[in-house]
């Protein structure tokens, strides 16, 4: 079969955490299989899938994770003072993991779909309320987000993911928000997530 007419594949790094798009996220990498994902990712400047752990089942080598997930892109690197590699990584794009196998030294690896980029919509006058939540939080918190442009505040999709990302969220709903491929119903999700007043 030409390749051309494979799917693409992608190296799976399983975790009891969800990264989402445009959210950032610390490793400690310290298990051979990652190391080698890690040299990979250098050599080829690629990134590798993380994907919330659903399965880990004691005695087990491999983990069974969620078939959605999302890419992660290596942003910096270091050594921690404990001598172990740390990353800092970057959310980019989401996938569907279709068929994954195991390679000899215990890495996943899957044969995946891209989801679709979102589109750039404005904030609908029903998810207002969302809005002005993330707008408060990030003048009270502060961090990366806060410096983004005042436009991404009525940009559907990354208001949307913003909130998942700082919402005091479980994983799992974060999980049922990342399979979500409409950002207004994605928002819809979220305000069925906020307590009652």
């Amino acid at each position: 079969m030409p390749s051309e007419s494979l799917p693409p594949s992608l190296s799976l790094f399983p975790l009891p955490t969800v990264l989402l798009p445009g959210a950032s996220l610390g490793l400690r990498v310290f298990e051979p299989r990652y190391l080698d994902l890690v040299r990979e990712c250098g050599r080829n400047d690629c990134g590798f899938g993380i994907c919330l752990v659903i399965d880990d089942a004691p005695g087990t080598e491999t983990a069974s994770a969620a078939a959605y997930g999302t890419e992660a892109l290596i942003e910096d690197f270091d050594t921690g003072d404990d001598g172990l590699l740390t990353l800092r990584v970057r959310g980019a794009r989401r996938f569907r993991a279709h068929k994954v196998r195991v390679r000899d030294n215990g890495l996943q690896v899957a044969d995946i779909e891209w989801c679709d980029a979102d589109p750039i919509e404005p904030v609908r006058p029903e998810h207002g309320l969302l809005a002005t939540l993330l707008q408060t939080v990030l003048d009270r918190v502060g961090g990366e987000h806060a410096k983004a442009a005042d436009a991404r505040i009525d940009d559907a999709a990354w208001v949307g993911w913003r909130l998942a990302e700082m919402l005091p969220l479980e994983d799992a709903q974060r999980q049922q928000l990342l399979q979500i491929d409409d950002p207004h119903e994605r928002m819809d999700h979220l305000l069925s997530l906020m307590p009652d007043t």
